[in-house]
Parts: C-alpha cells; sequence; structure tokens
C-alpha cells in the first residue's frame, strides 16, 4: 500500500498531474484588428459564404424552446448524417465540435505511459488532448510539408495507443493520396487506433484523396472524424461528427458528456448537412479563388504551399523588412486579420483563408505595398 503523505509533506495546495502544465494552451486566431473600421478576418478558415439558410431558419426555431434539455444521444443529427453518406447512425457520434472528439479519442484510448503519433505540423490540438489525457505526444518529420507515412511508421512502438492523421492538414493545406493513408494503415499494429481528422475534406478535388470513410467502415481500428465548422459555416455551434466501428463508438460514448450538443447545434446541423446546394456553393467559390490567391500571391516572389483545403500557407524570409512577424503586422493596421503559425513550428509562414472576392484582392494589394516597402 502506497504510504499517505503527511500533513508536512503535502503540497501546499492542489497540484495538476504529470503533463498537464506542460501544455501550451490552444491560441485561436486574431479576431480583431485595433483602430480600423472594417476587418477582413482570414485567420480561423471560417467560409466567407456564411451558413445556409436552412440552417439558421432551424436555429431560430430552437429559441422556442430552451427550457428543454437537448436530445442527449443526438439522434437527429446523427440520423441526418446518415441520410448524407448512407450510414448506420449507430456507427456515428456527435461532439461539441471535432476537437471535442479528438480529445475524447486520447482521453478513451491513452494513459499514462503511452504515446500518440502525430506529424511534425499537424493540428494542435493532438499534442493536447495527448498531455491532458497523461499521454506522451511522439511527432513525425514531414517531408516537403506533407505528412510522410515512413516516418509516422518509424516512431511507432509497443506503447503507442493512437495516431492522429490530419488529411488535408492545417496549417500546411497538403495531403496523403489514400493509397498512402492505407499504407499507413496497413502498417499499424491492430491495437493502435488510427485517428482520420478529415475537416476540410469537402474542399478537396483530388482524384487520388478519400476522407477515409470506407476505412472507418470497414476496419477494427480507424476512426474519422469531420467538422461543420468550416463548409457548413457553423463554427459558433462547435459541431462535430465522427465514425468508426461500434466498439470505438460504444467506447467513445461512455466517456463524453450526457448533453455535449446543444439543441440549436443538433436541428441547425441536421438542416446545414442536408442542404447540398449551400456546399456546392462553397465549394465552387473556393476552386474559383483557391487557385488565383496562390497565382497572385506567388507572382509577388513569396512561396505558397500548395493547398487542397480553404486556406493557403504563404512563406516569408528573415530579410529585415520582409518578415512573416512584419507582413501580420502590415496587413492588421489595413484590417486583414491572417492566422501567425508560428506554434506550429513555422515562424516564417502565415495562413490566410480563402474570403470574399474584396478580401482575397485587399490581401494581395497589402503584401504588393508590403513588399515594395509603401506606408500601411
Amino acid at each position: 500500500m502506497s504510504a499517505v503523505p503527511t500533513r508536512s509533506s503535502a503540497p501546499a495546495r492542489p497540484e495538476p498531474r504529470p503533463g498537464v502544465l506542460a501544455i501550451d494552451a490552444y491560441v485561436p486566431g486574431k479576431s480583431h484588428a485595433p483602430g480600423v473600421a472594417k476587418v477582413h478576418k482570414l485567420s480561423s478558415n471560417e467560409t466567407p459564404l456564411g451558413p445556409s439558410e436552412k440552417a439558421m431558419a432551424a436555429f431560430a426555431e430552437a429559441g422556442r424552446k430552451l427550457e428543454a434539455y437537448p436530445d442527449g444521444a443526438a439522434h437527429v443529427l446523427r440520423e441526418a448524417i446518415g441520410r448524407a453518406y448512407g450510414l448506420d447512425p449507430d456507427r456515428i457520434i456527435c461532439g461539441n465540435g471535432s476537437d471535442e472528439l479528438l480529445s475524447l479519442a486520447a482521453h478513451t484510448y491513452v494513459g499514462p505511459g503511452d504515446e500518440v503519433v502525430y506529424s511534425e505540423h499537424g493540428f494542435l490540438v493532438y499534442r493536447i488532448a495527448t498531455l491532458a489525457a497523461g499521454g506522451t505526444p511522439v511527432v513525425a518529420k514531414e517531408t516537403n510539408l506533407t505528412a510522410d507515412v515512413d516516418a509516422l511508421l518509424a516512431t511507432v512502438t509497443p506503447r503507442t495507443r493512437l495516431l492522429y492523421l490530419a488529411n488535408p492538414n492545417n496549417p500546411t493545406g497538403t495531403y496523403l493520396p489514400f493509397e498512402e493513408v492505407r499504407r499507413l494503415h496497413a502498417g499499424l499494429p491492430p491495437n493502435v487506433l488510427l485517428v482520420l481528422d478529415a475537416a476540410y475534406s469537402e474542399y478537396v478535388r483530388r482524384n487520388d484523396y478519400e476522407t477515409g470513410l470506407e476505412l472507418a467502415l470497414t476496419s477494427e481500428n480507424v476512426l474519422m472524424t469531420r467538422t461543420f465548422s468550416k463548409i457548413h459555416g457553423l463554427a459558433a455551434l462547435r459541431i462535430g461528427w465522427a465514425v468508426g466501428p461500434a466498439h470505438v463508438i460504444d467506447a467513445l460514448n461512455r466517456v463524453r458528456g450526457p448533453f455535449n450538443i446543444n439543441a440549436a447545434a443538433l436541428l441547425a446541423g441536421a438542416a446545414a448537412i442536408a442542404d447540398a446546394a449551400h456546399v456546392e456553393k462553397a465549394v465552387a467559390h473556393n476552386e474559383r479563388w483557391l487557385p488565383w490567391i496562390t497565382a497572385e500571391i506567388e507572382k509577388l516572389g513569396l512561396t505558397v504551399t500548395p493547398s487542397v483545403g480553404n486556406f493557403v500557407l504563404i512563406h516569408f524570409d528573415d530579410t529585415p523588412g520582409r518578415t512573416a512577424k512584419e507582413a501580420d503586422a502590415f496587413l492588421l493596421k489595413r484590417g486583414l486579420v491572417l492566422r501567425a503559425v508560428s506554434s506550429y513550428g513555422l515562424p516564417n509562414a502565415l495562413r490566410m483563408t480563402v474570403g470574399s472576392e474584396e478580401a482575397n484582392h485587399l490581401v494581395v494589394a497589402a503584401l504588393k505595398d508590403f513588399l515594395q516597402g509603401d506606408a500601411p
């Protein structure tokens, strides 16, 4: 039996368990530009089209019944997702954003002494979720800002319990062809859960890309997560969903909170996923402006990582007057809010969301002025 600490040896105040204080709190993209009348927020990959009219109507309707608890099993939302993708609703779990589901996976399958693998420039929540669960983060090097299957597999040990893969990845915008994802899965021990984070999948228009849905439906150790925050324009409501083996969904449901999705989110999400026309409109907007932004910024002499998402990663250098930090400050003075990504190990880059036509033109013009040394 462990000795009970004496009063003199006990800590003077509650102490978090090991690993918690190693977490760097997640810092979201900026929302404001002080002293600027009109701000274009291009820091959080939100859609410039806003939500579906049908989703907004459903949200308003939810306001009539605020006295009642939401459906703890999220039936209406899971059934709507099931209809949209031809899935059994019992294989679906919904969360307070896909962030919650990513964290639930760690809290369900990871404990002290266990390892979690993810790629070098992967989503910051992977590290946070791992440490919060008491696990040890293990980072695999990327190749050309793209996840490397061989590097990921080389980091797997008998202590590995979970591997996160964002496909496409944020903030780089790069992706793995699905044959590579299959190769990654084939190389994992069967007791390692592969979590495929497909938050930006609706934007991808590549013949060799798949979301991971088939793997999640046919494998015993794959969970695919999705979000309503991006293409559906419901970031304020925090809605995510995941599909996977019945035993994984069962385990996650035992850990999640009983009313983790609010009533307005349930109804708005169900309406949004049924509005295919709105999604198609958002895809068309991205298809038009993603290549335009990339080409116009490259004409200025800057490097842009090829992206399949609704954002681009713009690279600067260490030359005084041309750094990412200075560019960020310059753009901010014009009300153009981009995302600094030094926390992702990319101190010389800024991430820009594909915005409205006005915002996209303003950013290109501002970057031109910045590189020419004009005043903001």
